[in-house]
C-alpha cells in the first residue's frame, strides 16, 4: 500500500544556515495532518523531539509515521565519515526506538557546502566532479554508513541525489550506484532534483528500478530551470524563485511516474517535497494542492 507523507523542507525547514524563520514542528505536523497527510520525514536532528518517547507521542497522537530522516555527510572527505556515521546511527536508533522501524536513513552529500557545485546547480560539467580517488572514498563512506545503520539500528539507507552536491546528474547517480553495495544502499528517487540535474525521472525508473527503494515527489519548473542556467543563478536563488514548483505545474511527467510505480508494484511511501526557503510562500496551501494532485494519479 502506498501512503503519502510530506517533509519539513516544504515549510522552509532546511539543513542550511539561511535568513528567515521557519515554523516549529508542532505547526508543521498539525498543518500536514489538517491537509490530509499520514506521515512526515523527521527533519534535521533537533527539529522534532530527540527523546524516543516524546517523539513517539507527537507522531502517534496525529496518527502519523516517519518514513525517513535526512542525514547529510561530506562523503568525499574520509575524515568526515566517522562523525557522519555516528549521526546516522543516532538518528536511526531514534526512529527505531520511537516505533518507526521501517523508516529509511536518507543519506546525502553535504549539499550546498561546495561553492562550485552550489553556484552551478542544474548545469554542472564533468570537470566539476569527483576524481577517481574521491569517488572511491565517497562510495566507501556510503557503504560503511549504510552497513552500520543496518547492523546497529536495523534500518535501511537510501542515497538522495541532490543539486548543489557531488551526486546531481544521471551519470553521477549511475556512478555512485555502480560503486556501492546494492544490498546495503538503495536510491531515493527525487523527481525534481533528477530533472533539474538534467535527467528524465521516468527513464530513471527504467535504469535503476531495483535500487529505487523510496521516492520523493518534487516538480521542477522548466522555465525557471532554463532561467537559472541562462542567468547563472546559484542553487539558493533558484529555490527562491520557485524552481521546485507545485506538483503538476512543472516538467515532471507524473502520470508516467505513476505508471512506473504501479509496474514495479511499489508499496512504500511517497514523500512530497516542495523545497522552499524559510518564510517563503504558503506551505499549507501548496501541501494541500500537492496531495490533491497525487489523488488524481490514483496513487493514494
Amino acid at each position: 500500500m502506498i501512503r503519502i507523507a510530506n517533509a519539513p523542507c516544504s515549510w522552509g525547514v532546511l539543513e542550511f544556515e539561511l535568513d528567515g524563520k521557519a515554523p516549529d514542528y508542532v505547526q508543521v505536523l498539525d498543518e500536514m495532518k489538517e491537509v490530509g497527510y499520514v506521515g512526515s520525514e523527521l527533519g534535521d536532528w533537533g527539529f522534532m523531539p530527540t527523546d524516543p518517547a516524546a517523539l513517539s507521542s507527537e507522531i502517534r497522537k496525529r496518527g502519523f509515521t516517519i518514513p525517513g530522516a535526512f542525514v547529510p555527510v561530506l562523503l568525499k572527505e574520509r575524515s568526515k565519515h566517522r562523525a557522519g556515521i555516528d549521526v546516522a546511527v543516532k538518528t536511526a536508533k531514534l526512529l527505531r526506538d520511537s516505533g518507526n522501524t521501517s523508516a529509511f536513513i536518507v543519506l546525502a552529500d553535504e549539499n550546498g557546502s561546495i561553492p562550485e557545485r552550489t553556484q552551478n546547480a542544474g548545469r554542472v560539467t564533468p570537470a566539476m566532479g569527483l576524481s577517481a580517488e574521491e569517488w572511491k572514498v565517497f562510495a566507501e563512506g556510503a557503504n560503511e554508513l549504510a552497513r552500520k545503520v543496518k547492523a546497529e539500528a536495523g534500518l535501511r539507507t537510501v542515497f538522495h541525489h541532490h543539486c548543489a552536491g557531488y551526486v546531481e546528474t544521471p551519470d553521477e547517480v549511475a556512478k555512485l550506484l555502480q560503486s556501492t553495495d546494492p544490498d546495503a544502499l538503495g536510491l531515493v528517487l527525487d523527481m525534481g532534483h533528477w530533472m533539474f540535474g538534467g535527467g528524465d525521472p521516468v527513464q530513471a525508473f527504467r535504469d535503476h528500478a531495483q535500487r529505487i527503494w523510496h521516492v520523493h515527489f518534487k516538480d521542477c519548473s522548466r522555465e525557471l530551470a532554463a532561467r537559472s542556467r541562462s542567468e547563472q543563478w546559484d542553487y539558493f536563488t533558484s529555490v527562491r524563485h520557485g524552481v521546485f514548483c507545485e506538483l503538476g505545474k512543472g516538467a515532471v511527467d507524473f502520470p508516467a511516474v505513476a505508471r512506473e510505480l504501479k509496474a514495479m508494484r511499489y508499496d512504500g511511501w511517497i514523500v512530497v517535497e516542495q523545497d522552499v526557503l524559510p518564510g517563503m510562500g504558503k506551505p499549507k496551501e501548496c501541501a494541500r494542492h500537492n496531495l490533491e494532485y497525487i489523488t488524481t494519479l490514483g496513487l493514494s
